[in-house]
């Protein structure tokens, strides 16, 4: 018979080989480590601001100046009432296409990623393939064709040609699939079933509820890059009047003498709506991220 001996009084009992310790603070190095990195990140937002608060004398001088002026409203004035740039309209076509396609991204995906994740259909897996194939297919290859459709369909010029081919994104579906399959449990969709809820019922009354973090995060992700989108609205807004902030922003910094003052002044207008943006829902980002990696 074997006997377990209890350790003296006063003797601490030695740490298990392979247990993580229960104090999981950093040390000292670590938090300046992190500060240090929050420096450097944050260095190019600040001196965006200074340029744009400062006057062409001090963005000329040598060494620059590090601290913010106090000419922001003035070059936001010139900046607006700029001809040919349509600054004020391309914040609120923006908007428009960042909102409109965020909230489209939100019930696709969603949607596609519950019958991925918990409906059974001939063809589910060999299509989930093709669309994760479509994640490795860089979208430069498509804007030839994307162009000559939009012009077909006479969308060219205008923000139905912004909108419509990013209303839905194989990102989107693939996390919602990965969310769904770990979140919602299929006893409770099989038991919606037993008491005659039809399918969208399914998804609007339990799936919806159990994936607000990972919509949350999704539409963070999807307004912030569809906001930042840059390429396809210079091809087919590039000469009009609806131009979004990119292209304004490539407006104001075209021409043979750049003003760099009106450039980073308009960046960070285009900018602040972002900042503010993330600073409300940084919560959620990070509730969602926490909450995938715990169900998976």
């Amino acid at each position: 018979m074997t006997t377990v001996t209890a350790p003296a009084p006063g003797k601490r009992r030695p740490r298990e080989i392979g247990r993580a310790p229960q104090d999981t603070r950093g040390t000292w190095t670590t938090y300046v480590a992190l500060v240090a990195f929050l420096l450097v990140s944050a260095f190019p937002l600040y001196w965006m601001f200074v340029i744009a608060t400062s006057t062409d004398e001090a963005v000329s001088q040598t060494p620059p100046s590090v601290v913010p002026g106090n000419q922001l409203m003035t070059n936001l004035r010139e900046v607006f009432t700029m001809q040919d740039v349509y600054f004020t309209a391309s914040l609120i076509n923006s908007f428009i296409v960042a909102a409109v396609v965020t909230v489209s991204t939100l019930f696709f995906c969603s949607l596609a990623g519950f019958a991925f994740a918990k409906l059974r259909f001939k063809g589910r897996d060999p299509l989930m393939i093709v669309v994760i194939l479509t994640l490795t297919v860089p979208n430069q290859l498509g804007v030839v064709a994307l162009y000559i459709l939009m012009g077909k369909l006479g969308w060219n010029g205008t923000l139905l040609a912004v909108i419509a081919p990013f209303l839905v994104s194989a990102f989107g579906v693939f996390y919602m699939r990965q969310f769904i399959l770990h979140a919602v449990p299929d006893e409770l969709v099989e038991s919606a079933r037993m008491d005659g809820a039809l399918t969208l019922r399914i998804y609007w009354s339990i799936v919806v509820p159990a994936i607000r973090p990972a919509l949350a995060v999704l539409g963070l992700l999807t307004f912030v890059a569809t906001w930042n989108e840059f390429q396809w609205p210079l091809i087919t807004l590039n000469g009009t009047e609806f131009p979004t902030s990119m292209v304004a922003l490539s407006d104001l910094a075209s021409g043979n003498y750049v003003i760099y003052r009106r450039v980073l002044a308009g960046a960070f207008m285009a900018t602040l709506p972002l900042l503010v943006l993330l600073v409300m829902g940084g919560r959620q980002i990070v509730r969602g991220i926490m909450e995938g990696a715990v169900k998976s």
